[in-house]
């Protein structure tokens, strides 16, 4: 199902936005691509093409890269974004992680790192080891693009997005802590985004993903918590003070597991990094054996990954198997109540856990087709992130281009 164009009215200045903005989109998914091809699939006069083409290469947004000939017609000069126009920074904080992530402008990946963390570090820690692998990632950015063009951080929590400041990330311990402030005034010369993770994910999947052709998209994080984004035509649905998609913090069980945002019985404690461990741990208490007893000791894992997890599950480890099995029956469970309250297209699955999809989906589509509506059933794809684990980074650098390719505060040129 192909995306749905929005067109706009308004002024003269509004419409040249708005033509900006299909331009930018056709040349980020379809270059190299000559004026004459844009004037076709955007629909406008040649004309209008070269004089918005001609500010694109003022402005080293596009670049020409040469004539070419089909053998039939007059030969075409090619054109494509222009790679060193700039470089962009997208990151996230875990809970047990930092990733940063730069590009250039095309925007292919020049450098990216992941580097480990703890809640126990304290938040001043973590924001200086947050700073110093920016200040890495500048570092080696320089190189692709002629400046920063910005920073886009994801948090695994509530996000004032006007303000940039984290209300409460529980699976942190963070509560108000005005994070794009403190970016700010380390100087970094660019614009400062801050967002919630599986926010920028969603959009990370809807732009360079598997969401590019849907617009209703449900995006669930599974990691040590469980996030979620809604997008309707490749806008984020925020709600009315900005927090909206908590889906994790919906209450499944009343008598349930207590949760680190002080609720009992939360979804996220039945579908996580957290509870696939804790139901593995279950099963080798009560006298199970498995390879991944190896990392169990005193009743709690050390140095286990999901990864580790997703190994023994394809080399037949019924432990491991078992205990994916019974997250996506959660999830399953949960996915089929939004989908009966959403109705979304597309429901994509990210996080560390997108991982382990070729277990948890089967089982999530089990519990669908005993509990979703019909009609809300069949709507949907259910599909694993196809960025899994980066999509939150990648959806920070579709965050800093929907502002460096805006001319206005109202208008993304990646508007579409």
């Amino acid at each position: 199902m192909q995306k749905r164009e929005n067109y706009r009215t308004g002024d003269q200045g509004l419409v040249r936005q708005i033509n900006l903005a299909l331009m930018m989109h056709i040349l980020r998914t379809r270059a190299p691509i000559s004026r004459a091809m844009l004037s076709t699939q955007t629909g406008l006069n040649k004309a209008t093409v070269s004089d918005l083409v001609n500010e694109l290469i003022k402005n080293e947004f596009v670049r020409e890269l040469g004539i070419t000939s089909s053998g039939t017609g007059r030969p075409a000069t090619q054109l494509m974004l222009n790679p060193g126009a700039g470089f962009l920074i997208g990151c996230e904080i875990g809970v047990d992680f930092i990733e940063v992530m730069v590009t250039d402008f095309a925007p292919e990946v020049v450098w990216q790192v992941k580097a480990e963390i703890s809640p126990e570090m304290g938040q001043s820690a973590i924001l200086e080891r947050l700073l110093g692998l920016l200040r890495k990632g500048i570092e080696k950015g320089q190189p692709a693009g002629k400046s920063l063009m910005g920073i886009a951080v994801g948090v695994p929590g509530m996000v004032d997005h006007s303000s940039g400041t984290v209300r409460f990330a529980p699976n942190l311990k963070w509560r108000d802590v005005p994070l794009r402030q403190i970016l700010e005034q380390a100087n970094f010369g660019a614009p400062v985004f801050v967002d919630n993770e599986a926010n920028m994910a969603a959009l990370g999947e809807y732009y360079f993903g598997i969401a590019q052709n849907y617009n209703e998209v449900l995006y669930l994080s599974a990691n040590i918590g469980l996030g979620g984004g809604l997008l309707r035509d490749g806008k984020l649905c925020r709600g009315a003070n900005g927090v909206a998609a908590e889906f994790g913090h919906m209450t499944m069980n009343p008598n349930g597991e207590f949760c680190n945002c002080g609720n009992r019985g939360c979804w996220e404690t039945q579908v996580s990094q957290t509870a696939l461990f804790r139901y593995i741990g279950e099963v080798l208490q009560a006298g199970a054996s498995s390879p991944l007893a190896e990392f169990f000791s005193a009743g709690q894992f050390t140095r286990l990954t999901v990864h580790q997890v997703v190994d023994a599950a394809q080399a037949g480890d019924l432990v491991a198997i078992q205990a994916l099995q019974q997250v996506g029956h959660y999830l399953g469970i949960g996915i089929a109540s939004l989908l009966n309250a959403l109705n979304p297209e597309l429901v994509v699955l990210g996080g560390i856990l997108s991982a382990a999809s070729e277990f948890l989906l089967p089982a999530v589509a089990d519990e669908i087709q005993k509990r979703a509506l019909r009609w809300n059933r069949e709507a949907v794809q259910i599909m694993p992130a196809a960025h899994g684990s980066d999509a939150c980074a990648k959806g920070g650098i579709a965050t800093i281009y929907q502002s460096v390719l805006t001319y206005s505060n109202k208008i993304s040129l990646w508007a579409a």
